[in-house]
């Protein structure tokens, strides 16, 4: 079944894997006769049945992938079997909160679960528009920090460029919801113009992340145009690209865009993987194509409910980013934007999934969990609490395992005399050593 298929590596998921060799005196066939086949990754499986009639030409062409997606429930309903109450609630939603997905996240979807953590992002849900919401369409305050239109400064070394607000998908939990009632818009040569004027007068700015919606919906040659006037400006250190196209139509990252990327470095890119099975072999090898110009991946994951809100969901995507040379960067707690109460959960969920992954796995696929705080206060990391008490001289820790250890916390005066006496004892901590961990 669906379920228990196995994910392959292979970097073209259209070619079947080759029959395997088992070595000296095979004379028998595998286990399940001569016709068996290993199985399928889902996205090969879901791409032969919902779309085997397009060629690979096709398929492999990011701006067909961009022209056919499904922007209607009409054209949802073709793929996904809808009841007539499902059908109803998506047609009041899309009044709304708009519809779009890219044939290949279609694919990666399974369509017989519906608790898919795929399908959850990109199908909309009547909760959208029924819940008693506290979140506002602004969330993070990014109108007021808008310096021109378009460029957020926020931060005193740092600036967004939003060049678009057109996505491939309009993910459910999107920060910037509020711009899908705006219809599609592309920043114009003289909106850009003043950002980078802005940029050029501020000298300190050194970091600029350009954004969208998702600013690779953008021609490479429109991008390129970009990015080579901000490599002018000789206090711009460093670029960074914000993009989830990757995760949902990893065609876009093809030779044209990589080389492009190679020409105007340090640039970094941060992608949105959500959920491990976002990790397929097209999107591992989109990756793959982008490190191979130069250009260092992060991840940055918004904490859901029902997607990956529990420690071995995190657990295992994280691992799976590791696998593809992409580094857990930020686990975000998900913005207060209006339509998403049904997905965020509780701040404290976000801290005892970090606590649960510490000790348990590399430091390196553990993310920073991050809240971006209302008003456009800015962003905060926050950790489990390992100090359980402290006095002037120690402090005791509780480790991942919920083991009590007290630590050193002075410092020695190298001209100061030797001790003669042992320092006071640990004596006011001696209760806690012996009771259940407390965290003051």
């Amino acid at each position: 079944m669906k379920k228990n298929l196995k994910r392959i590596g292979s970097n073209n998921s259209f070619i079947p894997l080759s029959d395997s060799c088992n070595g000296e005196g095979d004379d028998e066939p595998p286990s399940g006769g001569e016709d068996s086949e290993p199985p399928q990754p889902p996205s090969v499986a879901n791409r032969l049945k919902l779309f085997g009639t397009i060629p690979d030409k096709d398929w492999n062409d990011w701006k067909w992938q961009f022209r056919n997606r499904i922007t209607s429930v009409e054209q949802l309903s073709k793929y996904v079997s809808l009841s007539a109450t499902r059908y109803a609630e998506i047609s009041a939603v899309t009044g709304v909160y708009p519809l779009s997905i890219t044939p290949y996240y279609l694919s990666i979807m399974d369509l017989n679960d519906p608790h898919d953590p795929v399908a959850m992002q990109a199908i909309p849900s009547i909760e959208e528009i029924t819940f008693k919401t506290t979140g506002v369409e602004d969330p993070l305050g990014e109108e007021k920090d808008s310096v021109v239109p378009g460029l957020v400064h926020r931060y005193p070394d740092r600036v967004l460029m939003v060049l678009t607000d057109i996505c491939p998908m309009l993910c459910r939990h999107c920060t910037r919801k509020r711009e899908w009632k705006n219809g599609d818009w592309i920043r114009t040569p003289n909106d850009i113009e003043r950002m980078l004027n802005y940029i050029r007068l501020n000298k300190n700015i050194r970091d600029v992340i350009l954004s969208g919606g998702d600013c690779l919906t953008l021609s490479t040659k429109h991008l390129a145009d970009v990015i080579r006037e901000l490599r002018q400006i000789n206090h711009v250190e460093i670029i960074r690209i914000g993009t989830r196209f990757p995760v949902v139509l990893p065609q876009r990252i093809d030779s044209e865009f990589c080389d492009m990327l190679s020409e105007y470095g340090p640039i970094w890119l941060n992608t949105h993987f959500n959920t491990v099975n976002e990790i397929t072999p097209d999107s591992a090898a989109a990756i793959d194509r982008v490190i191979r110009a130069g250009v260092p991946v992060n991840n940055q994951s918004v904490l859901m409910r029902g997607i990956n809100d529990t420690v071995e969901k995190q657990t295992r995507l994280c691992q799976g980013l590791l696998k593809i040379k992409v580094r857990p960067y930020y686990l975000f707690q998900c913005d207060e934007v209006q339509g998403t109460d049904h997905l965020r959960t509780t701040i404290d969920t976000g801290i005892k999934i970090i606590e649960g992954m510490r000790g348990f796995t590399s430091g390196l696929a553990i993310p920073n969990f991050t809240v971006d705080l209302p008003q456009g206060s800015g962003k905060i990391t926050l950790q489990p609490n390992y100090i359980v008490a402290r006095n002037e001289k120690e402090i005791l820790f509780s480790n991942y395992l919920g083991r009590m250890i007290n630590c050193n916390n002075t410092l020695t005066e190298q001209t100061a005399a030797p001790e003669t006496q042992p320092a006071d004892p640990f004596y006011n901590f001696s209760e806690v050593m012996d009771a259940d961990r407390i965290i003051v």
